[in-house]
């Protein structure tokens, strides 16, 4: 006889690893809390995977916090390495069927495990990923549409397999935050190419997950199964809201996209299509360096007309 799990199902038919990076303590309050949110989770069988970029003091603090738990495994870079090649480590230590990657400044609903399981099981996917929603730590923004939440690592109208976020299907990719791989495929595929390098220091380098997605596609002929069950909650800071912070974000968007094997598919009329239906009604602001890659370096732009 089946014995049920906590969701009220049958046993767990997977194990999901879960992996959380971090690099330095200034973020390891809210780092602790995605991790236990990830512990929270209603599905049975979650293994969390810690992996400090190089700082010896946060690897001592997850130990010090999760050490004693069964379910969760800690890892140290030698150095600080970047987000990509610590999410590569983090895989490797991992012994689930299936690994998950979460920033270290959101928080997973509950059920977000359970619903990626379930597209898994349903449709038979080697890659799924979910919804980013937002989470206003200094308030929402008046000037910031919903077409541009891309920018602040949101799911954005338009995003979707038919322009519309509540609608399931295949897309591309899924943002960072929310996005999983079947493990033996992630694997075979070598992760994500850290010769992108990932947030590092102060380079805010981007796309690994597009770049890995693409690999995906080109050797499986997969795309990232949408699921927009699977949520989880990005904190929005109110330096992410600084006119200023979007431009050098969307800048870096488009910088670390510009030799990538999608860079032909993005134009300036917007947003590169992670989704397919951008909006036309796009403010073009950020959009233009999100896209271009001829620029050298961030933009130095008096920034009223970006407010406006």
């Amino acid at each position: 006889m089946e014995t049920p799990n906590s969701t009220g199902g049958t046993p767990p038919t997977m194990r999901v690893s879960v992996v959380l990076c971090t690099h330095t303590m200034e973020r390891y309050d809210d780092c602790r809390a995605a991790a236990e949110s990830v512990l929270a989770q209603t599905y049975d069988d979650v293994e969390l995977v810690l992996v400090s970029d190089g700082n010896r003091d946060v690897y001592k603090q997850y130990q010090s916090d999760f050490g004693n738990r069964d379910d969760v495994l800690t890892h140290c870079n030698d150095a600080n390495v970047g987000l990509l090649e610590s999410r590569n480590n983090g895989a490797e230590v991992a012994t689930g069927d299936v690994v998950a990657f979460i920033d270290d400044d959101a928080i997973a609903d509950e059920e977000w495990v359970a619903a990626l399981v379930d597209a898994y099981e349903q449709q038979d996917a080697l890659a799924v990923g979910g919804r980013m929603t937002p989470a206003w730590v200094a308030g929402k923004p008046s000037f910031l549409p919903a077409e541009f939440y891309w920018l602040i690592g949101v799911t954005h109208r338009g995003f979707g397999p038919n322009g519309d976020p509540d609608e399931p299907g295949v897309v591309r990719n899924t943002f960072g935050s929310n996005i999983s791989f079947d493990r033996d495929v992630f694997l075979e595929l070598g992760g994500f190419d850290d010769d992108i390098g990932g947030r590092q220091g102060e380079k805010n380098l981007q796309g690994g997950e597009t770049e890995l997605c693409a690999r995906l596609r080109t050797e499986y002929d997969e795309g990232v199964y949408y699921t927009p069950e699977a949520l989880v909650a990005h904190k929005i800071f109110d330096y992410r809201t600084d006119p200023g912070w979007l431009l050098d974000r969307a800048f870096w968007q488009g910088y670390s996209k510009r030799g990538s094997p999608i860079s032909s598919a993005t134009s300036c009329s917007g947003l590169p299509p992670k989704g397919s239906g951008a909006s036309s009604a796009l403010p073009l602001w950020p959009a233009c360096y999100s896209s271009c890659s001829c620029l050298p370096s961030p933009p130095s732009l008096a920034l009223a007309t970006c407010t406006a």
